[in-house]
Formats: C-alpha cells, sequence, structure tokens
C-alpha cells in the first residue's frame, strides 16, 4: 500500500509506532516502508518527537501493587518447580520423614500450581490497566497535537551523495508561525571550526540561504512562508563558522539534502 497516498492511516501507524503499540509483522513491514519512503520517515520521526516532549510533561507514576504481587507469585511458583524438579532427580532417600511422603509434594505441587494461577490472574489485571493507559496517553497525545502548531511542510535531509543511510535531519515548516524547526538524527558533528548552512533550492534559479544552524541537536530558524512555499528541495552544506552570504550559494559540500514535502496532516 503506498501509504503517502492516505495521509490519516500514515498518521495513525506513526503514532502507534511511537507509542509502542504497533506490534509484530505490522511493525516491521511499517518499519521497512518508512525505509524505503521518506514521507513515511518523516512522519515517524515527528511522532517520535512529540512523544518525547509528552513524557517530559507526565509525572512519574508509582507502579501498581498488582505489578510487585505478581512478580513475587511467579517468583514463588519458579521457586517451587525447581525445588520439585531437584527433588524428583534426587536418588531416592531411605526414610520415612515427612520429607519423604508423597502428600506433601503434591500439596507443594499444589500450591505451586495455584501461584501461578492467581499470577495469571494478576497479570489479566495488570495486562487491562496498561492498556487503559496506553489508550489515555493517545488520547492526551491528540489532544495536545490538535493544540498545538500544524505542521505544513517536511523534509526529510539525507546523504546527499546516495551513499549508505546514515544521519539525517528532520525539517518542519509551521507557516503559521513562520518557523522552521530541524532535528538532527544520527548524531551528525561539524568540527568546531566550520558551520551547517541550510539552502532553499527552487526550481528555476540560485539556491537561497535559509540561515546558519546551531550546534545544538534540536533548532529553529525564523523563516517567511514565501522563502519556503513552491521550493521543491532543501539542502544543508558545510561552511566556515558562521556561514557564508546567501546571495553567492554554498561554497563548500553538499552533505544533505532531500524533497520539501506538503504535508497539511502531520
Amino acid at each position: 500500500m503506498n501509504l503517502h497516498l492516505h495521509p490519516e492511516l500514515l498518521q495513525r501507524l506513526a503514532s502507534a509506532h511511537a507509542l509502542g503499540t504497533l506490534r509484530g509483522g505490522a511493525r516491521r513491514r511499517f518499519e521497512q516502508i518508512a525505509r524505503q519512503r521518506p514521507e513515511v520517515r518523516a512522519a515517524v520521526l515527528a511522532w517520535q518527537a512529540r512523544v518525547a516532549g509528552l513524557t517530559e510533561l507526565q509525572a512519574p507514576l508509582t507502579p501498581d501493587p498488582a505489578v510487585w504481587l505478581r512478580i513475587q507469585n511467579l517468583v514463588a511458583a519458579d521457586r517451587e518447580r525447581a525445588a520439585l524438579a531437584r527433588q524428583r532427580a534426587a536418588p531416592p532417600a531411605a526414610t520415612t520423614g515427612w520429607w519423604g511422603r508423597l502428600g506433601f509434594w503434591r500439596g507443594a505441587t499444589g500450591a505451586a500450581t495455584l501461584a501461578a494461577v492467581l499470577g495469571g490472574w494478576v497479570a489479566v489485571g495488570v495486562q487491562q490497566q496498561g492498556d487503559a493507559r496506553i489508550a489515555q496517553l493517545q488520547t492526551e497525545l491528540q489532544t495536545q497535537v490538535a493544540s498545538q502548531k500544524r505542521i505544513e511542510y517536511v523534509a526529510v535531509l539525507s546523504d546527499a551523495q546516495g551513499q549508505a543511510r546514515g544521519p539525517e535531519i528532520l525539517v518542519t515548516f509551521d507557516a503559521q508561525h513562520q518557523r522552521l524547526t530541524l532535528q538532527r538524527v544520527g548524531g551528525y558533528q561539524e568540527a568546531s571550526d566550520k558551520s551547517l548552512q541550510l539552502w532553499a533550492l527552487p526550481p528555476d534559479g540560485k539556491p537561497r540561504s535559509l540561515g546558519v544552524l546551531g550546534e545544538a541537536p534540536l533548532l529553529q530558524l525564523a523563516t517567511a512562508a514565501e522563502a519556503v512555499q513552491a521550493v521543491p528541495a532543501l539542502a544543508i552544506s558545510l561552511e566556515p563558522k558562521g556561514g557564508v552570504p546567501g546571495e553567492g550559494g554554498p561554497t563548500g559540500p553538499v552533505l544533505f539534502s532531500g524533497s520539501l514535502i506538503r504535508s497539511l496532516n502531520l
């Protein structure tokens, strides 16, 4: 399926992937598509950034007492099973004491079985609580996103030379606030005497500088909407410290580039 043709489905899958509720074969298939489609990868990175910001706002949660009860029951059951296994493996004892009576070990086995059953009941309760918490987080996240800025353009800038996938830079543009947001993914860091400079690549004409990037992994640039609209691609070059004048175009090597995609549903 071409997910980029179904933006609502893409956003649902990307949010589920970020929250960890997309699992198994569906998660593996979605990650495979993300590696092949830059707009899918951009949606994943955007939702991961949103979820990371949401977790910072959440108060610390204390585990439910049922979690510890389940752990204790499972540990006790494992100990009982291990003791029974050792007893069966040991040679028969030539004594008729209480420890050699079959009834005692039958009772121990019953206790282990009961503990395992109780642990299963507790596990079901914990799972239900976990599902309810995930649903609550999804609702809170959707509410938070609905009240935040609307990202109208997105780009994933990757190796401009077409080498194996390495560091990337996620770019989003909020036309309402006239702001570009750039997030480094993969840990790329320029030398201390160099700067990264962002360029708009219009379909006809010279590259236009959109600003010089700082060294922080997440940064924002004030940018007019007309500087981004109708621009099909962006690029990042490596320049001397502080960047170069925008009218002359890049003077250093272009390290990252990618298409700028209009996406009102992010």
